[in-house]
């Protein structure tokens, strides 16, 4: 059986030499004077000199020609927040991905579960995107207006990201399965100018109709100015609202020529793109991110930690609610095509992901552990029934990988492959600990820290931990960290979310644990958001329903990072006057957590308990909880003086204790 740690992979000398941080290093040393004898020490450098390394990602990369103005100075200062990177910098994102690709080439494949694979070409995805922009032009949407998609993972929105961004507008993302009240938590605060909608999607061979969610959000967003639909599967030949503009009719024009399109001047530091927290303290975190930002953190993400490039094609499933979504659309920064896949990953056969990566010729394919898992459960093995020499590279997000979930990807995907688990956040629009393609491959463990990345498993005291698990905490900024979030002008926000327990370093609410190799173990988040899946859902939101229905008394919900199954999300709940929990009350619970918001927000379990931990000053105790259910004795985690009910704790060690539904972690 394979153990953690147990060595998997080594990677070939001739892979190792064509590598692109391979050729990083060698350029740094024939132009900067490094002669870096390995990896670690290349990262030493880079997070610690901060300011020349991401001067020579700007060189190396050769910003200067996709910016329309150099920098007069990197990082003005290193402070957190605030820091502001190569400031007189004039850079657009869409431009440097234009600059990624031409002619017929594909750019983008895209399959969904209804519809046949497609093939989308530079050309196409750049036509489209201008003659977009110019027609959202025309409708008064300029530099800083806020544009919102309730799109599938369909080509047609990255065109539409790609238009916004090219004018200087502010996209931001939600998919169509996100329900109407969590839409509007997020879209509400940001106030869009226009809105890119469908009447709905398909998953698991089954059509949801979203035409009135898409109608209560209109009615709720009283600034939007314009809604441009987008027909799916749920449409009828009719309109979306009074109001929609049609899709084709705004591509309905003269073609524009690239070389005369006028992409907006935007300075680095410029509002790229709005994505969300998980909402846990109230209405989700809005973080912008910049221009410059996500256009050179892309560039070194994709081709240091992926190896993306001209002859790559990346997939990684995800929806559009999802930063994976986002940072598939690095791959177009690298050169590489990327694949689109909308709907269920295992429909219509449970081995419909491979498939699709087959057709498209995927070099990289990546998924969540969760899916890994359901596959190894059902015993597909997708190299005997797909053609996947292509692939060399596997990624996994989202969740913890057991090596047994790294031993399986070798024996039944590819036997030489490189093997990328990585841990980032939507909050950075990267990773900060992931692969680099000239190390060798450990099952269950991410191979080392990012580049660029001060990165560190801290204890209560910010000293530096070794082989023990402490707070994933970042020293020094990063260009892709958030500008600020929407609506927090004064940082206040920002700073509680991030720097009030370790004040100027970036603490980011995982456990982390750093062995002697470089070696990384995400242990679990160290609050109470939900990681699930790699999405994050904050209780808030959970509650908001469960507190809703008058059929349970109260609740509480923790996820659980546990072997082989990687997410167990059980929720508890205490009924009123002592009546018992029946199926009916639990299908009512999962319907109107998947109704109102997502099915993500589903849990695994629902379970009746006989009261909810709270604190004296009412606050649910979400992290003691789930420390005790991973195995934690309940006075090493919480006072019995600082607690209304400190009996209630002895029944979840019980039901830990006899439960069958996840196996504790070792070790």
């Amino acid at each position: 059986m394979t153990q953690a740690g147990d060595q998997l992979w080594v990677p070939p000398k001739d892979f190792r030499q064509r590598t692109h941080v391979a050729q990083f290093m060698a350029w740094l040393k024939e132009n900067r004077g490094h002669d870096f004898t390995d990896y670690h020490a290349l990262w030493a450098w880079s997070a610690e000199s901060i300011e020349d390394f991401w001067a020579s990602i700007w060189d190396y990369f050769d910003f200067d020609k996709l910016a329309t103005r150099g920098y007069d100075e990197v990082l003005s200062s290193r402070e957190m927040p605030g820091a502001r990177w190569f400031s007189g910098a004039r850079l657009n994102y869409a431009r440097v991905v234009f600059a990624g690709g031409a002619g017929p080439g594909t750019a983008m494949y895209a399959v969904g579960e209804q519809s046949a694979m497609r093939q989308v070409s530079w050309d196409e995805m750049k036509s489209g995107a201008m003659r977009l922009a110019e027609s959202m032009r025309e409708l008064g949407i300029g530099p800083g207006d806020r544009v919102a998609s309730y799109l599938p993972n369909v080509p047609e929105t990255m065109m539409a990201f790609l238009a916004t961004a090219s004018i200087g507008a502010i996209w931001s993302s939600c998919s169509p399965d996100f329900g109407a009240d969590s839409v509007v938590d997020r879209f509400a605060q940001i106030e869009p100018k226009l809105l890119f909608a469908t009447d709905g999607y398909v998953y698991g061979g089954k059509t949801f109709d979203r035409r009135d969610s898409v109608r209560d959000l209109v009615e709720q967003l009283p600034g939007l100015a314009h809604v441009v639909y987008l027909p799916g599967p749920a449409g009828d030949g009719g309109s979306l609202t009074d109001r929609a503009l049609n899709w084709d009719d705004l591509l309905d024009r003269a073609p524009v020529d690239e070389a005369d399109f006028e992409f907006a001047d935007t300075d680095f530091s410029d509002p790229l793109w709005i994505v969300y927290s998980s909402g846990t303290t109230g209405a989700p975190k809005a973080f912008v991110h910049s221009h410059g930002g996500a256009a050179i953190e892309g560039m070194k993400f994709t081709r240091m930690h992926l190896n993306l490039g001209a002859e790559s094609c990346l997939f990684f499933f995800t929806t559009t609610g999802w930063i994976m979504w986002n940072l598939l659309g690095y791959g177009l920064l690298a050169g590489s095509s990327i694949l689109l896949v909308d709907g269920n990953p295992a429909a219509p056969e449970p081995d419909a992901l491979w498939k699709h990566a087959a057709d498209a010729g995927a070099t990289l394919v990546g998924a969540s552990p969760a899916f890994l898992q359901a596959q190894m459960k059902l015993g597909i093995v997708p190299r005997e029934k797909f053609d996947l020499s292509r692939v060399d590279t596997m990624l996994m997000s989202g969740a913890p990988v057991s090596p047994e979930q790294t031993q399986w990807c070798y024996d039944n995907v590819q036997q030489d492959m490189w093997f990328v688990s990585t841990s980032g956040g939507t909050d950075i629009a990267s990773g900060f600990v992931g692969g680099v393609p000239i190390l060798p491959c450990h099952a269950g463990e991410i191979q080392t820290r990012c580049l660029g990345v001060d990165v560190h498993a801290l204890d209560d005291a910010g000293r530096p931990l070794i082989d023990e698990v402490g707070e994933l905490v970042v020293r020094n900024p990063m260009p892709s960290m958030p500008i600020y979030f929407w609506g927090d002008p004064d940082f206040k926000r920002y700073r509680d979310a991030y720097f009030d327990v370790y004040p100027g370093w970036w603490r980011h609410g995982d456990f982390l644990k750093i062995n002697k190799r470089g070696g990384c173990f995400i242990l679990g988040r160290s609050d109470s958001t939900l990681n699930r899946h790699g999405i994050r859902i904050g209780t808030a939101e959970i509650y908001r329903v469960t507190d809703d229905i008058d059929a349970i008394a109260d609740s509480i919900i923790v996820n659980l990072d546990v072997p082989d199954r990687g997410s167990f999300m059980p929720l508890f709940v205490t009924m009123p006057d002592g009546a018992e929990l029946t199926d009916t009350v639990r299908d009512t619970i999962r319907q109107a957590l998947r109704s109102r918001y997502s099915p993500r927000h589903v849990p695994d379990s629902i379970i009746q308990a006989p009261g909810i931990p709270y604190t004296l000053t009412g606050k649910r105790m979400e992290v003691p909880l789930r420390k005790i259910l991973l195995g934690a004795a309940p006075e090493e985690v919480s006072s019995p003086d600082a607690m209304q009910n400190p009996d209630c704790l002895a029944f979840y060690s019980r039901y830990r204790d006899t439960q069958t539904e996840y196996r504790l972690p070792q070790g």
